[in-house]
């Protein structure tokens, strides 16, 4: 079973887009996958209660710990949301059962400052200073033509312990997908599939790790 957890110590920086979007893409390749959601908000979890019968479903299960000890003995791919301002007493009941945990920040000063304090931290965390759990940056909500965004990337390849795996760029697809309870991985129209693209460097990474 492949389980990724998801974790940041800023609100807002996409854990849950990133979460619900993985979760559609192993779904439509017919893995069973799940969500545990540990935000008390519940974004994920009720992302995984809204999807229609016309894309495959995805199991959601809220309560952290409690969620973890829910899930069939079947499941695949697991995805686990965190709330915002996690730290290790957060993370805890997690960390043994992650197989990769990704850290998401945005092109914002705030957020790089907030992100890089929460690397520092993770160093500490016994099994990633011993290498067992592997870290990764995904760098979310990007305008790639903007000097924010150019040089955001610049100073996390020069400052992150970790590297960053993915660029994302900003769109408002994946607000409207997420009402819907979809995620651009349910559809395979030649716009959607430009976004695809932006995943398969992080999916790749998960791979290879797992």
């Amino acid at each position: 079973m492949l389980t990724v957890l998801v974790a940041s110590s800023k609100g807002g920086c996409g854990k849950s887009t990133i979460v619900t979007q993985l979760a559609s893409r192993w779904a439509q390749k017919g893995r069973r996958t799940a969500i545990v959601d540990g935000d008390r908000q519940g974004s994920s979890f009720r992302w995984a209660t809204r999807r229609p019968d016309s894309v495959p479903g995805v199991l959601g299960l809220e309560g952290g710990r409690r969620g973890l000890h829910k899930l069939p003995s079947d499941t695949e791919r697991v995805l686990i949301d965190t709330p915002a301002g996690a730290y290790e007493r957060d993370l805890e009941p997690y960390l043994e059962q992650a197989s990769v945990l990704l850290v998401p920040v945005l092109p914002s000063t705030f957020d790089l400052d907030a992100t890089l304090d929460f690397l520092g931290h993770l160093q500490g965390i016994n099994r990633i200073k011993r290498g067992k759990l592997p870290v990764a940056l995904v760098a979310n909500r990007l305008k790639p033509w903007t000097h924010a965004s150019q040089d955001a990337l610049a100073e996390l390849a020069e400052l992150a312990p970790y590297p960053v795996v993915a660029q994302l760029r900003d769109s408002q697809a994946y607000v409207l997908l997420t009402a819907l309870g979809k995620g651009i991985f349910d559809y395979a129209s030649e716009q959607v599939r430009s976004h695809q693209q932006d995943w398969m460097p992080l999916l790749r990474w998960i791979k290879r790790q797992h």
